[in-house]
């Protein structure tokens, strides 16, 4: 055989002894971690108490409502009220009818003001929405259909959530590489603007929570208050506020609408006449059933 054949050999060789190190090598990686099916069984019940994020090594919990069949789901995350101090995510239970709407129902807790001070709970909303899009599958949810509700505090929560994106500097803790905006807003009774004058009542709360009163142009007034972040992507808003609510006054929602419309972004507004903080009141109306009905609505148009 000549020197030049015999290299050729040789060539041949160790190419075939590289692939098949190749394939050795690839045989020998661990192979990934495959994503977490739904359990059907969890169809139609309640899981609660999960563990969604751990700030600070302080677990923060989450019940969820499971529709009784169908999916994936457009989900319908709950924010509880409280004067972000007090409050509880068993109060999500109360909107676990949307269940029968093939609705998701998801209902967190977060830390209070006793726990650290604002954007603490902003922080924790937003790991909750990056949870539940990290384990969509396992949830059987669409990740792209993410709608929040919440009452008071809570209002002002989720309008923050909905408004204030990652420049905000607000997502913080897990789930890093999935994004915390939702598709849909519902603000009930809630904070809009800390730079208007509140009642001495919630005025008290929010420095408790806040560090600082309401009712001037400090920055940290202006970083807490939803309306700083409005941009004309911002997904739309159903607004619901009693007229006669003696916590939060009215002019906060009214203010919230028309920054939203101003801005170009889908916003309704709904005043209910001689509605309290609950928007409730011998004569309010709209009434309870026709508020339930607009909120249905709303949410059919907008995450189904």
């Amino acid at each position: 055989m000549s020197p030049m054949r015999k290299f050729a050999g040789h060539v041949h060789v160790l190419a075939a002894l590289a692939m098949l190190g190749g394939l050795a090598a690839c045989s020998l990686a661990p192979a990934p971690t495959p994503t977490p099916a739904f359990d059907v069984s969890q169809l139609g019940t309640a899981v609660t108490d999960i563990t969604y994020c751990t700030p600070n090594e302080l677990p923060q919990k989450m019940d969820i409502y499971f529709p009784a069949s169908g999916g994936p789901w457009p989900v319908l995350l709950y924010v509880h009220g409280g004067s972000w101090r007090e409050g509880d995510k068993a109060e999500g239970e109360g909107w676990r009818g949307m269940n029968d709407s093939g609705f998701l129902v998801a209902s967190i807790n977060y830390r209070m003001a006793a726990e650290g001070k604002f954007p603490v709970m902003i922080e924790d909303v937003k790991c909750a929405v990056r949870y539940l899009r990290a384990h969509s599958a396992e949830l059987n949810i669409d990740p792209d259909r993410i709608g929040a509700i919440g009452a008071s505090a809570g209002g002002h929560l989720v309008a923050l959530l909905g408004l204030a994106g990652p420049e905000a500097g607000w997502d913080e803790g897990e789930y890093a590489d999935f994004s915390s905006g939702v598709q849909a807003v519902l603000s009930m009774a809630g904070l809009s603007d800390f730079t208007a004058e509140m009642p001495g009542g919630i005025n008290s709360s929010i420095y408790y929570a806040f560090g600082k009163l309401a009712g001037d142009d400090a920055p940290q007034n202006v970083a807490a208050s939803p309306v700083s972040y409005i941009t004309a992507d911002a997904p739309p808003f159903l607004i619901i506020h009693g007229d006669n609510d003696g916590v939060v006054p009215v002019e906060q929602s009214e203010i919230l609408h028309g920054r939203l419309t101003a801005a170009g972004v889908p916003s309704q507004l709904i005043i209910v006449q001689d509605g309290d903080h609950g928007l409730q009141g011998p004569n309010a109306t709209p009434t309870q059933e026709e508020i339930s009905a607009a909120i249905s609505a709303f949410l059919e148009e907008n995450l189904k």
